[in-house]
């Protein structure tokens, strides 16, 4: 059960709040439908249901809220949009990734893809899915880890009416065994069609919280489709007709020669048409949509109605409020309300009211407690479902603010009594915007992340070809000492192409997630978290190693093949070499991974990869440069005598290569730079903490 109660958007400037003081259920076991024309707030009450949006309310998924469940996307099935997935990725690849990241099977992709039906299509990219395929794809990916509770906005948005119902069939299969289902959409056909209760916004507020059957009784109505080159003539004549016979017409100017008339027939309407010589080009029954006014419909008793259409003779009710309040038989002696249409002129596009209300008295609300087993009871609707009364003036006040906040709504005596109404309803708690989970199993996630697409692959192949070609061209040139021609690193170059590559595969870790973030599709930011940092250093370390080796294996086999073995020796100091050389990529693609998680951008991760030996290098250089003093000669000796057990493997001589290498100018500039950037995404990451 979704319970969502005072659900408040932040109000900009002087602008009121996009959605105000929102509140409704949706029960286990039904589907909700949450309708309202574009603009009406339908996804900003999503966006605060999800807390991925500022503003004042709470939601409850089964007596919890979002940020008090452990593993969300277990609990809630999301869609939002198009999936943000990359582009060149498979489906299959896809669901398996996010399979890592929520901690299920990865057995579990191949199942939901044979509940939505793209078995089939599993092998296609992301980036040539139709619209259909891509809504499937998304509603694999929220029934993922299996949900009680899937909230999905405008999922049939751009659909064909085939894919529209074979997507609202597969929402009342999840609800047909116990799940909770909540939709959006601005069709009163399709919710209507689809749902087992429907919540109305209008301009930010809820308007009307009714079942199937009473909204489709108060807005969906029988209409008479005319479309005439004398629309706005024929619908002055129509509402002339209708205020002479006292009929309850409504006459309604859809869109320049098109009219839309309510309560009439396409006999009466010909018939005035035939009479008055106007040239009709369309005449047709539908079933329109009134429009959300007449959710409000009147409830007032019979007998004060009766008297104030005596009193005000000339008073009309409108057609909506005659249907929703289901007007008696003039010849009962009660009240018949009349109404009448006025046609806009013939540019107009939108509904023009045209009568007021004969009501003005609104049924009073129930005394005693809410019932939390009935949706329309517990939000104080009536018997009709056809207004709607916010929740704080239906249900028990709360003693506190606190008690808002955890969703209680008042206590009772012991004889059952409600406990007195609220003066003044507290304020809701704020909504706080939290970062996404880390992915439950990161260095899964990870390696599927970057073995998924074939950036890696392509990369590591041109690092491969550009470094044996620059090492057959300084061998064939000379003067170049055989460690930089294994690594293919002329002195004109400030970095080899292995440590250009690992560091741009280091800046896609981060780059692709925010450009594609899969894992912040339902929770808004790119989570920075230390285990998910953790792996993508991990995964680049070993891409970084590997590229190593396979460039310098390449490179020794193209020159024993081109110039024999005389460039291919083993060099006596290889071991320290080695070192220096695998230390020299996993920095680069470290330095590429963090910066790209800093900076939010790949081209940033590289750009940081790049500056250590163009501008941090120079800097330290000319930091060292000049006379000095003191020299720290005999340093790994005071560090050896500093150790108080000795390792019987030598390992004082890693540690004195250790220092060697950063006390080298590019060892110490990347240094420098891995501490600095270290530090900035250790501050991102406690930053959110520490508000």
């Amino acid at each position: 059960m979704i319970q969502a109660i005072g659900l408040t958007s932040t109000a900009r400037k002087e602008r009121p709040p996009t959605v105000d003081d929102v509140s409704f259920e949706a029960a286990t076991g039904r589907v909700t439908a949450l309708l309202g024309a574009r603009g009406a707030g339908k996804t900003t009450v999503v966006r605060l249901m999800l807390e991925l949006q500022q503003g004042r309310g709470i939601t409850y998924f089964r007596n919890r809220p979002l940020h008090r469940i452990t593993h969300p996307a277990r609990e809630v099935g999301v869609l939002l949009g198009d999936v943000p997935g990359h582009p060149a990725r498979t489906v299959r690849g896809q669901l398996r990734m996010l399979c890592s990241a929520a901690g299920v099977p990865v057995q579990r992709a191949d199942e939901v893809l044979e509940v939505v039906g793209l078995v089939s299509l599993r092998d296609l990219r992301l980036g040539t899915l139709s619209r259909g395929m891509d809504r499937r794809l998304g509603l694999a990916c929220a029934l993922l880890a299996d949900p009680h509770t899937l909230v999905l906005d405008g999922p049939a948005d751009g659909l064909s009416g085939r894919e529209g119902r074979w997507l609202h069939g597969i929402l009342r299969a999840h609800a047909t065994v116990g799940g909770t289902v909540l939709f959006t959409t601005d069709d009163a056909k399709e919710a209507a069609r689809t749902a087992d209760r429907v919540v109305t916004l209008d301009e930010g507020r809820v308007i009307a919280d009714q079942d199937v059957a009473a909204f489709a009784r108060t807005r969906l109505r029988p209409r008479v489709a005319v479309r005439s080159p004398y629309a706005a003539r024929l619908g002055v004549l129509l509402a002339k007709e209708a205020r002479t016979a006292k009929r309850s017409v409504e006459v309604v100017t859809e869109d320049g020669n098109r009219l839309s008339v309510y309560g009439s027939t396409c006999a009466d309407v010909g018939e005035t048409a035939f009479r008055h010589g106007i040239l009709v080009h369309q005449l047709a029954d539908e079933t329109g949509d009134a429009g959300p006014m007449v959710a409000l419909s009147p409830l007032a008793d019979a007998d004060a109605d009766a008297d104030a259409d005596a009193d005000a003779d000339g008073a009309v009710g409108s057609g909506a409020g005659a249907a929703a309040s289901g007007s008696p038989d003039p010849e009962s002696g009660t009240r018949t309300a009349s109404g009448l249409g006025t046609a806009a002129g013939a540019g107009a596009a939108t509904r023009t009211p045209f009568i007021a209300p004969v009501f003005d008295r609104p049924r009073p609300a129930p005394s005693g407690p809410a019932d939390p087993s009935g949706p329309a009871e517990a939000s104080g609707h009536s018997e009709s479902g056809s207004i709607f009364v916010p929740l704080a003036e239906t249900a028990p006040s709360a003693t506190s603010a606190d008690d808002v906040g955890a969703g209680t709504t008042g206590e009772h005596g012991a004889g059952g009594a409600a406990a007195p109404r609220a003066t003044a309803a507290a304020l809701p708690p704020p909504i706080t915007v939290r970062p996404a989970r880390s992915p439950l199993r990161p260095l899964r996630y990870e390696l599927r992340r970057a073995t998924g697409i074939a950036t890696g692959y392509v990369t590591a192949a041109l690092v491969v070809a550009v470094s044996g070609l620059l090492a057959v061209l300084l061998a064939r040139v000379g003067h170049t000492p055989q460690p930089r021609l294994l690594a293919a690193w002329p002195q004109i170059l400030p970095l080899p192409p292995a440590a250009v590559g690992a560091g741009l595969l280091g800046a896609f870790a981060f780059g692709d997630e925010f450009r594609h973030p899969a894992l912040a599709a339902d929770r808004g930011t790119v989570p920075h978290r230390l285990g998910l940092l953790t792996a993508k250093l991990v995964v680049g370390a070993a891409t970084a190693v590997l590229m190593a080796v396979l460039v310098v294996g390449c490179d020794a086999a193209l020159l024993h093949l081109v110039y024999g073995e005389e460039l291919t020796q083993v060099p006596a100091d290889w071991l320290s070499l080695s070192a220096s050389w695998f230390a020299l990529v996993v920095a680069c693609a470290w330095a590429g991974v963090l910066a790209s998680g800093v900076f939010r951008s790949t081209a940033a991760g590289l750009a940081a990869v790049v500056a250590v030996p163009v501008v941090i290098v120079p800097l330290v250089q000319k930091a060292l440069e000049g006379p000095s003093v003191r020299t720290a000669a005999g340093m790994p000796g005071r560090l050896r005598e500093l150790a108080l057990l000795h390792s019987p493997f030598g390992a004082e001589r890693f540690v004195a290569a250790a220092v060697r290498m950063v006390a080298q100018p590019v060892g110490g500039a990347l240094m420098l730079s891995l501490t600095a950037l270290l530090c900035a995404y250790l501050l991102t990451v406690l930053r959110p903490k520490v508000r």
